[in-house]
């Protein structure tokens, strides 16, 4: 890994993957409620940023790897920040669904 690399955006598509291959894990979707209904990544859980202190309901134990993802990677990247302040030890920030290639939810 070089100095820039962590520069570079996170990549969704490989981030959904590591997560399908990752037992236990969860995946989080941290837009509005009304984002999600619009269309999530199937299997993701809607914990809004504003309301990450509900997480607990999601992942209890704080060594769940946890996949984290929002529309563009801003959020994500403020809520793995919270999470690991929280006490989680495997956060991911995997970007934005607006670079998701797959199917979505709705």
């Amino acid at each position: 890994m070089g100095l820039f690399d962590s520069f570079r955006p996170a990549d969704i598509n490989a981030g959904v993957q590591e997560f399908r291959e990752t037992p236990g894990a969860k995946l989080i979707d941290v837009r509005t409620p009304a984002e999600f209904a619009e269309g999530h990544i199937p299997g993701a859980a809607n914990v809004p940023l504003q309301q990450l202190g509900s997480i607990t309901a999601v992942a209890p134990e704080a060594s769940t790897p946890l996949f984290v993802y929002c529309l563009s990677g801003g959020r994500s990247s403020q809520a793995v920040a919270a999470l690991k302040r929280a006490g989680y030890t495997d956060v991911r920030n995997i970007g934005g669904i607006n670079a998701w290639r797959g199917e979505v939810e709705r």
